[in-house]
């Protein structure tokens, strides 16, 4: 049985949370505050985190820090928070996923099962060597690619940046921790960089790279890969 941690101090939200996912054959813990909600991933160690970011006690984004000092666990966050902003400091934080309230109960729910399938899909140890798509195929530890059966050459840079988004498939990885990772820096001053190797990957990967297929944009957020 997977099993569901809520953390909401709405009593309704939380009702409905718990009848909706008890009746799809999940077990459901739930936290009222945070202090609680680490208290109960350590114990419980649930399978998926559902998490508001305003509680009484701490902000969720704490809480995702004190979650991920330890755990690889999908974190959902559940806000009513519009700004993007709000939602680029959750995801930097380590979130997997932003659902932003009033949200449809069906969509939440397949949000959580593909984060739950991307976690069972990952290994813990070195990631897949072999990506391979209907258009190119990448082989992480050779370094090479290859698409409608030629090479591709790619800088290092390059690759750093792709490595990250094709070992992440479907998840939304935000333009500071790109830059953090490949450039070491976090400005959002610098996001011209991202804007410019991506172009690049996309010219030498996608089919149509004006549309992309595999190298997805997020506006004003981040990139992810879909495979």
């Amino acid at each position: 049985m997977t099993r569901v941690l809520v953390v909401e101090d709405d009593p309704q939200l939380v009702r409905a949370l718990v009848i909706n996912l008890q009746a799809r054959h999940y077990g459901v813990d739930a936290a009222s505050d945070g202090a609680t909600a680490l208290r109960l991933a350590a114990a419980r160690q649930p399978d998926a985190v559902l998490l508001d970011l305003g509680l009484p006690d701490m902000d969720g984004v704490d809480i995702i820090k004190g979650l991920r000092g330890w755990s690889r666990v999908p974190i959902l966050v559940l806000s009513a928070r519009q700004a993007s902003d709000e939602k680029v400091a959750a995801l930097d934080a380590g979130a997997d996923d932003y659902v932003t309230k009033p949200f449809s109960m069906d969509e939440l729910l397949a949000r959580l099962r593909a984060a739950v399938r991307r976690t069972e899909d990952t290994p813990l140890v070195p990631s897949a060597a072999l990506v391979e798509t209907e258009h190119f195929t990448l082989d992480l530890l050779a370094k090479k690619a290859v698409r409608d059966g030629r090479d591709v050459r790619l800088t290092p840079t390059e690759w750093h940046l792709l490595e990250i988004l094709v070992t992440n498939p479907g998840r939304l990885i935000t333009q500071r921790q790109l830059l953090q990772e490949v450039w070491g820096v976090s400005q959002s001053n610098k996001s011209n960089y991202l804007r410019v190797y991506m172009a690049q990957l996309r010219r030498k990967l996608e089919t149509d790279p004006s549309h992309p297929r595999y190298l997805i944009t997020e506006p004003g957020m981040g990139y992810r890969f879909e495979g």
